[in-house]
């Protein structure tokens, strides 16, 4: 575990204050030899030095105070031989250790009256203000609901693909009203504008959220959504207008400062372990295309952002992710960066499935990846790690069938088991 000696700093403001005071190390004097001469009424505090009390171990003692004859805390306590041991006696609550702990944060003499921390302090910038959504184990729900929604502006659409990749995939950031938040695998509702066909309100679109709760501006009031947008073709590669995605083509077409209606967050399947720090608990994920979404959050939360969870999650991440194209890999510099940064504790492993071939020489798919690497996910997940599953349903009997030749004649049991305890989550669509 990573223990971070540290000044915790929210976006918003420091966490801790400097109270504008200026302290100087006090003139040590010897020590005083005699209760007479410190003062100390021995009578008064420990009971008369009668006979009497001598012989239950009342009375004071004949040791010297001040002389470390019984006991020498620099050698055999919390001092740790800082030398700190006169200064405190002496100086009392004004004491400031010359020692092991204060002189990582300040020089001598030390002024802690300043807008900022000094110049010698060690430094951690860490993000806590959004660390009470999840605390008490539950996640926020449905703070608007599709009844009564709210309304999202939208900062900024990317398309995420190059020109070659087949469709059309965007990563949109938009802006929440005050009091809306989310955690790490949650979704958002989005309803889209106009009438259905039945002259009725749309009805409202689940989309996986690819932000951590801080949003991809870490002001915690924003939402990332990675949307594909639906598009059907005839056979002559024409697309068919009336099978076109409502609220998908809306999402992509969008455009910074439009608006739109929102309700949630909700969702519980998807979120990561509550446990995930104390127990390191290794996470894997498995999906393909737009289903590495919350994949997306988990991993920002884990080894980007300057947070408790990535200053102190030890754990291992393993992400099996399929496309079509080179081109179609989503995020891939993100995820290039946390696995040289994570230290080898996140590696990302792709199933291109036109340019790869699997060992029978044909099309490389995710299912593909996990036989391969089968003993070592069977043993990770029969060990406590959780598993995730996010993309499209068509992809889960490959990877069904992918675990039961990994398990074996058990597998039936296996899963079972694996769903009673909690570590397999799905969300396909």
């Amino acid at each position: 575990m990573k223990l971070a000696v540290a000044f915790l700093l929210a976006c918003a403001g420091p966490v801790v204050s400097f109270i504008p005071t200026t302290f100087s190390r006090p003139n040590i004097s010897p020590l005083k030899s005699s209760a007479e001469e410190c003062g100390v009424d021995l009578e008064h505090a420990c009971g008369p030095d009668t006979p009497k009390n001598k012989a239950v171990g009342a009375g004071y003692s004949s040791f010297k105070p001040g002389y470390k004859e019984l006991f020498d805390p620099e050698l055999e306590g919390k001092l740790q031989e800082t030398g700190d041991l006169e200064g405190r006696i002496q100086a009392g609550s004004s004491f400031i250790t010359k020692g092991s702990i204060n002189r990582y944060y300040f020089d001598e003499p030390s002024t802690l009256g300043a807008s900022s921390p000094p110049e010698s302090a060690l430094i951690s910038p860490c993000q806590d203000f959004l660390e009470y959504l999840d605390s008490t184990g539950e996640p926020p729900m449905n703070t608007y609901k599709p009844q009564a929604p709210t309304t999202a502006t939208v900062l900024g659409v990317g398309k995420l693909i190059g020109e070659d990749a087949p469709g059309d995939i965007r990563h949109v950031l938009m802006e929440l009203p005050d009091g809306f938040h989310y955690v790490e695998g949650q979704s958002l509702s989005v309803i889209p504008p106009g009438k259905a066909t039945n002259g009725r309100a749309h009805k409202p679109r689940l989309y996986s959220i690819a932000s951590t709760r801080y949003g991809d501006t870490l002001q915690g009031n924003t939402v990332s959504l990675c949307v594909r947008r639906a598009e059907f073709y005839d056979e002559k590669g024409n697309v068919v207008e009336e099978k076109k995605g409502v609220c998908s083509g809306f999402l992509c077409d969008l455009k910074k400062g439009d608006k739109v209606t929102v309700a949630g967050p909700v969702g519980k399947t998807m979120l990561l372990p509550p446990n995930m720090i104390e127990d390191s608990v290794p996470i894997i994920m498995i999906g393909t295309g737009t289903g590495v979404a919350p994949f997306r959050s988990f991993l920002h939360r884990m080894f980007v952002e300057n947070t408790v969870t990535n200053h102190m999650y030890n754990g291992l991440a393993k992400m099996y992710l399929g496309v079509p194209t080179t081109s179609g890999l989503l995020y891939k510099s993100e995820f290039d960066y946390m696995e040289r940064e994570s230290g080898g504790r996140f590696k990302a492993e792709y199933a291109i499935s036109r340019e790869m071939e699997n060992k029978d020489g044909g099309k490389m798919y995710v299912q593909h990846l996990l036989e391969r690497d089968g003993k070592e996910i069977f043993d990770l997940i029969d060990g406590g790690a959780h598993v995730y599953f996010c993309g499209l349903k068509g992809m889960m009997p490959g990877i069904l069938e992918a675990f039961e030749i990994i398990a074996g004649d058990g597998w039936d049991a296996k899963l079972k088991e694996w769903k009673k305890k909690g570590v397999w989550h799905v969300e396909v669509y």
